[in-house]
């Protein structure tokens, strides 16, 4: 990511990464956290495709697993 903005790159990540996501913090304001909300409904994943400011507080990977068909 310091990178890509050395270079004086322009554009968007997707990551599950908070130590990624941590980036944005020290380097602010040339990046910023951003995310969608989502929801489980009828065994698929839904998005709001609102972008909400920050790094997403909850995680429904759990229900996804168990969507595909995965014992957990």
């Amino acid at each position: 990511m310091r990178g890509l903005l050395e270079k004086g790159a322009l554009g968007l990540v997707t990551t599950h990464d908070l130590a990624l996501a941590k980036i944005a913090e020290d380097v602010a304001p040339r990046l910023a956290n951003v995310h969608f909300q989502d929801h489980m409904e009828d065994g698929e994943m839904r998005f709001d495709y609102t972008l909400q400011s920050g790094i997403v507080t909850k995680s429904n990977a759990l229900e996804l697993m168990r969507a595909v068909g995965l014992e957990v």
